[in-house]
C-alpha cells in the first residue's frame, strides 16, 4: 500500500527514507520505531489514520520540533502483520464494531452484521481485518473467535496471550509426539550414563512448584592441599527427549520460554515432559546432565566436569523447610529429614564460600523488594504481599550461578559456538545521568569512564545507612543495560563474570536446551548444528534488517573485532535475538495481566485513602506505591497544588517554585484512590494533605535526598517517553536483584527468576 507523498527535497538534498515499525499511542498519535535504533519519529494523529499499530512502514522526517525531536510522514506501508485484534463487540446506533482492548490501535474496527458469527454484544472477541484503514475510512473485519464475557475468570490471560501473540496451543504433531514418549526412564536409557541413584540429590523449590529441573548435593572434599566441597548440580536432561528439528522442538523454539501468569502457566514443553518425564520428581528415576564441581574454601571452582547421568531424587524440599532446618537443626523440620540434615549443612557451607567469592569478585547485589499476588479460585486478587528471600533461596541461587559459569567456560574452552547470557556495562548516556544524580545527591562517590561492577557495589554499601539508600540502589540498578542472549561473549557485568550462560532450566528456557545440546556435542567430540526451521519468524527478519542497517552505517563500531561472522554464527545470533525477544514478550504479557488484576482490585477501593511512598518523579507527576497493597499509581502534576512545579533532572524530583516543596523518591505521602482505567491499566491518586509530615521542603545544602526510580528520564524528554520509562518495570540484570531460584508467579504458580 502506498500513501501519496508531497514532500520536496530540502536545501541539503533529498530527505532520507527510513524503515521502522509503527507504535501507536492511546491518545491518537504514534511513533516510527526505527530499525537503525535512532530516535523514534513522531507521527501526528492525521498520519495515523491509514496505518495501524505494529505496521512496518517507510517514513520520512519532515521537521523537528522546538526540542529537536523528529516528526515524520508515512510514505509506504511495507508490511501489515497478520496479528488479530482483540476487543469488545459493541452494537451502537445500528452499527457493529469492535473496540480494541489494546488502545494503541487507535481505531474501532467495523464489523458487518453477517461477519459477527455467534458473538453477542459486549463479548470479548478476536477480529480479523478484511479491509485496512484509510485516510477517510475505518478498518473493517470479521469475528474470528469468541473468548467470552469480559468478567469471566481468567479472561485477562486469554486477552494477554493473544494481544502479545504468545503461542498457547501445541501443534497436533507436537502433541502426538509427546504422547508417544515413555512414561518413565527405561533400562536402555541408562546406556552411557553415570549412575547417581544412590547419591542423595534433592530438589529445593517453592511450595507451589510443579516442575523440578534442578537437584543439588554437596559433600566435603579435599581440594588440592586444602579443604573444600564437591558440589553436584543435576539438571533435567530435556535434550534426550526433545530431538533437534522434531515437532516438539519446533514448538519449543517458537515459544522460547514458559510464560507465567497468576494461577496459570503456558509451558514451553508439553505437560507430559514439563511436569512428568523431565521433571525431577521425588522417588523416581530421571535422566539428567550433571555439573560436578570441586569448590575451594575461598569459593573458587577449582575443577569441574559435565556428564549425563541417571538420578533418583531423595526428597522434594521447599525453601521454607530448608531454611527452618538451617536455622534449627533440632527442630521438627530437621527431625522429619534427619538423614538429609548433614547434606543441607554442607550445602550451606559451600554457599557461604561461594558468597565470599562473589564479594571478592565485586558482583552487584542490591536488596530489592519482590511482591507476590495472592489470588482466589476465580483469579481475583485477595492480597499483595512481599516475598522474602531466605538462606535456602540464596543457597540454590549461588549453586545455579556456579553451574552456569562452568557451562560457559566449557563452551568457550572448546571454541564451540553457543548462546551466552550477555550483560554489558552502562551506556555513555546512562553513565552521565548516574554521575549527575550522584553528584546532586551529595553521595561523594562516582563511577569511572570504564566502570566495574565493584564500583556500583561500593556505592551501594557506602550509602547503605542513608535514608535514601533504597532509592540510590534503584538508580544504580536502572543505569545498567538489559541482559540478552548472544553468541558473542561480552561477559556479564552485573555478576562480574567473564563468561556466563544459562544451563539450569531447560524445561522452561530454550537457550538452556541449546546449551545442553552443545555440551553433549563437545563431550561426544562432535559439533552441534542449529536446525533450519521451517519458518524463521519475525525475530529473524528483524535481525536481518538490523544487520543490514549495521553494515550500512560506516561510522558505527563493529560488534565483534575480527573477520565478518560466519553463516553459522549469524544463525546463532538469530537464535539469540529470537529468544531475547520472546523473553521480553513473556514479561510484557505477564506484567499486563498483573496490571489488569491490580486495576480490577483497586476499583473496589475507589475513594479510600492510603499511606504510600513516592517511587518515581517525572515531568508530569509522581508515582506513588501504597504501603499496604504494593500498588502503584500516578498523582498527576495538576493534583499537587496551585503552583508551578519544575522537574529537576539531576535530583529526579518535582519542586514547587513558590513554596520549595519537593516530591522525590522516598517522600512519604497520603493519597486517595481517585480513578481506575481498566483498559489503560492505569490507577490515579489524589494527594491528601494532612500536615507537613507528608511533604518535604527542599534543603539548602546538598544533603541526602531521595532518589528516583526513573531510568534517567531527561527533563526534555517527551511525556510519552517519560511515562514509558517511569511506569515500565525495567528488569534488573540477571542475578542482580535479590530474588530466589524459584518464586511464586504472582500467585500460586511457581516462577523462577532469570539469572
Amino acid at each position: 500500500m502506498y500513501i501519496k507523498n508531497t514532500d520536496r527535497p530540502n536545501s541539503t538534498g533529498l530527505l532520507d527514507e527510513i524503515e521502522g515499525v509503527i507504535q501507536g499511542h492511546r491518545d491518537g498519535h504514534g511513533y516510527v520505531v526505527r530499525d537503525d535504533g535512532e530516535a523514534d519519529i513522531y507521527l501526528p494523529p492525521n498520519e495515523m489514520r491509514a496505518v495501524l499499530h505494529r505496521d512496518r512502514v517507510r517514513a520520512r522526517i519532515v521537521r523537528h520540533d522546538r526540542k529537536g525531536r523528529p516528526e515524520g510522514r508515512v510514505l509506504e506501508i511495507i508490511e501489515r502483520p497478520p496479528h488479530p485484534i482483540i476487543g469488545r463487540l459493541l452494537h451502537e446506533s445500528g452499527v457493529w464494531l469492535v473496540a480494541p482492548e489494546d488502545k494503541r490501535y487507535g481505531q474501532d474496527v467495523l464489523v458487518p452484521k453477517t461477519a459477527t458469527g455467534l458473538a453477542k454484544s459486549g463479548q470479548v472477541v478476536v477480529v480479523e481485518l478484511t479491509e485496512p484503514p484509510s485516510l477517510y475510512g475505518q478498518p473493517v473485519g470479521r469475528v474470528k473467535e469468541v473468548l467470552g464475557e469480559v468478567d469471566d475468570p481468567g479472561m485477562e490471560i486469554e486477552i494477554a496471550v493473544r494481544k502479545y501473540a504468545v503461542p498457547h496451543e501445541f501443534s497436533e504433531a507436537c502433541i502426538a509426539q509427546a504422547r508417544a514418549l515413555p512414561d518413565k526412564v527405561r533400562p536402555e536409557d541408562h546406556k552411557g550414563r553415570v549412575d547417581l541413584t544412590d547419591v542423595p540429590l534433592v530438589t529445593i523449590d517453592g511450595e507451589d512448584a510443579r516442575d523440578f529441573d534442578d537437584a543439588v548435593y554437596c559433600e566435603p572434599a579435599k581440594v588440592g592441599r586444602g579443604k573444600g566441597w564437591r558440589l553436584l548440580v543435576a539438571i533435567a536432561d530435556v535434550s534426550h527427549y526433545v530431538e533437534t528439528g522434531s515437532a516438539i522442538d519446533i514448538d519449543a523454539y517458537e515459544r522460547a520460554t514458559s510464560v507465567y501468569f497468576p494461577r496459570r502457566v503456558i509451558p514451553m514443553l508439553p505437560e507430559k515432559l514439563s511436569n512428568g518425564l523431565c521433571s525431577l520428581n521425588p522417588d523416581v528415576e530421571r535422566l539428567c546432565m550433571v555439573c560436578d564441581m570441586l569448590v575451594t574454601a575461598g569459593g573458587d571452582v577449582h575443577a569441574y566436569q559435565f556428564y549425563p547421568a541417571v538420578m533418583f531424587s531423595h526428597a522434594r524440599m521447599t525453601y521454607t523447610e530448608v531454611a527452618a532446618i538451617l536455622a534449627n537443626t533440632r527442630g521438627p523440620e530437621a527431625a522429619r529429614r534427619k538423614d538429609l540434615v548433614p547434606h543441607f549443612l554442607n550445602l550451606h557451607d559451600v554457599y557461604r564460600a561461594l558468597l565470599k567469592a562473589r564479594n571478592v569478585r565485586g558482583a552487584v547485589d542490591f536488596e530489592t523488594t519482590e511482591t507476590q499476588i495472592v489470588c482466589d479460585e476465580n483469579g481475583r486478587i485477595e492480597q499483595i504481599v512481599p516475598r522474602l528471600r531466605n538462606e535456602a533461596h540464596k543457597l540454590i541461587e549461588e549453586s545455579m550461578l556456579a553451574a552456569n559459569v562452568c557451562a560457559a567456560d566449557f563452551i568457550v574452552n572448546a571454541e564451540h559456538p553457543g548462546l551466552f547470557r550477555v550483560h554489558e556495562g552502562p551506556t555513555p548516556e546512562k553513565k552521565e545521568i548516574l554521575r549527575g544524580y550522584l553528584k546532586a545527591m551529595g553521595v561523594g562517590m562516582t563511577i569511572s569512564d570504564d566502570p566495574k561492577p565493584a564500583e556500583f557495589q561500593k556505592i551501594a554499601e557506602a550509602t547503605r545507612d542513608r535514608p535514601d539508600a533504597a532509592q540510590i540502589s534503584t538508580m544504580l540498578l536502572r543505569s545498567m543495560q538489559q541482559a540478552i542472549y548472544s553468541p558473542f561473549n561480552s561477559g556479564h557485568f552485573g555478576l562480574a563474570y567473564e563468561a556466563y550462560t544459562h544451563f539450569t532450566s531447560p524445561i522452561r528456557r530454550y537457550p538452556d536446551l541449546l546449551v545442553h545440546r552443545v555440551i553433549k556435542a563437545i563431550l561426544g567430540k562432535g559439533r552441534y548444528q542449529l536446525p533450519v526451521l521451517p519458518t524463521p519468524g519475525e525475530a529473524h527478519e528483524k535481525l536481518a534488517r538490523r544487520l543490514a542497517a549495521r553494515a550500512a552505517a560506516p561510522g558505527q563500531k563493529p560488534k565483534k573485532v575480527g573477520p565478518p561472522p560466519t553463516r553459522e554464527l549469524l544463525a546463532w545470533e538469530a537464535a539469540g535475538f529470537h529468544c531475547s525477544a520472546n523473553e521480553r514478550r513473556a514479561d510484557e504479557a505477564s506484567r499486563d495481566v498483573e496490571a489488569w488484576l491490580k486495576c480490577k482490585y483497586m476499583r473496589d477501593h475507589l475513594g479510600e485513602e492510603y499511606a504510600g511512598v513516592v517511587t518515581a518523579a517525572t515531568s508530569f507527576g509522581i508515582f506513588v506505591t501504597l504501603d499496604a497493597m504494593y500498588v502503584e499509581g500516578l498523582v498527576h502534576i495538576t493534583e499537587l497544588g496551585g503552583e508551578y512545579f519544575k522537574f529537576d533532572e539531576a535530583r529526579q524530583e518535582l519542586r514547587g517554585e513558590r513554596t520549595g516543596i519537593r516530591y522525590a523518591i522516598g517522600s512519604r505521602l497520603r493519597v486517595q484512590v481517585s480513578r481506575v482505567d481498566l483498559d489503560g491499566r492505569k490507577i490515579d491518586f489524589r494527594l491528601v494533605r494532612e500536615g507537613e509530615e507528608f511533604m518535604t521542603r527542599a534543603p539548602k545544602d546538598k544533603g541526602a535526598a531521595p532518589a528516583s526510580r526513573v531510568d534517567g528520564v531527561p527533563a526534555k524528554t517527551s511525556v510519552k517517553r517519560a511515562a514509558k520509562k517511569a511506569a515500565g518495570k525495567t528488569k534488573a540484570a540477571d542475578g542482580v536483584k535479590a530474588a530466589g531460584k524459584k518464586t511464586a508467579a504472582k500467585s500460586s504458580t511457581a516462577r523462577k527468576p532469570r539469572r
